[in-house]
């Protein structure tokens, strides 16, 4: 099976990439956009049969713990929409495009693939945004619009990509700190970089077996 990985940085996949060094890797750099340009372009050149987007996240949830490794099932572009009088509504919510225009179910980027249920891990939802932000006023709306678990600045333009190609996904991620914790002391980054590469190591084992 001809797999691809995929991180937003270096350091997220560097233990991976050290003992898998025929895997083919792809650093896209944060957010949005440069996600969906060089995984799109990456695509074009080679033929793939899974796409495993591995990365650290934010959790919004207490039951999710730092360093703890879970499976994206659905996405959304949580700041793509409208604000007015400090009231946001997504895009769908304001009226400029269906919530069940493809790529889109429900104004969400959902992964269909059946591998996301064989795989022995948390299963959440996230959302995306441009900005990560210790504004509890932010926070509040994103709980309020999506109910996610976890918040990336990636994943929804992974789903978005793979979801328009038709090409299979996984978007693995590890908790590194809870949504708008201010204090970077408590954020658990070591032990969520190690977590990561020790689950993409055991997920792509399986997936070859």
């Amino acid at each position: 099976m001809q797999i691809l990985i995929v991180a937003a940085t270096e350091k997220e996949l560097e233990p991976f990439a050290a003992v898998h060094p025929g895997t083919d890797l792809l650093i896209t750099g944060i957010g949005i956009a440069a996600t969906i340009y060089h995984l799109q372009k990456r695509i074009q050149q080679i033929d793939y049969d899974l796409v495993i987007q591995a990365g650290i996240a934010g959790s919004f949830s207490q039951e999710l713990k730092p360093g703890q490794t879970v499976l994206v099932c659905k996405d959304s572009f949580g700041d793509l929409g409208m604000e007015m009088n400090g009231c946001f509504s997504t895009v769908f919510e304001a009226g400029f495009g269906s919530k069940d225009e493809f790529p889109f179910t429900n104004g969400w980027l959902e992964n269909p693939h059946t591998l996301l249920r064989s795989i022995l891990l948390p299963i959440v939802q996230g959302v995306t945004v441009n900005k990560v932000s210790d504004n509890p006023e932010q926070k509040a709306e994103l709980i309020r619009h999506f109910a996610p678990q976890t918040e990336s600045m990636e994943g929804a333009a992974l789903h978005y990509v793979c979801l328009q190609e038709n090409l299979p996904f996984l978007q693995l991620r590890t908790i590194s700190n809870y949504v708008g914790e201010r204090d970077r002391g408590k954020w658990k980054m070591k032990e969520a970089l190690e977590n990561l590469n020790e689950e993409l190591d055991k997920l792509v084992g399986r997936i070859n077996s």
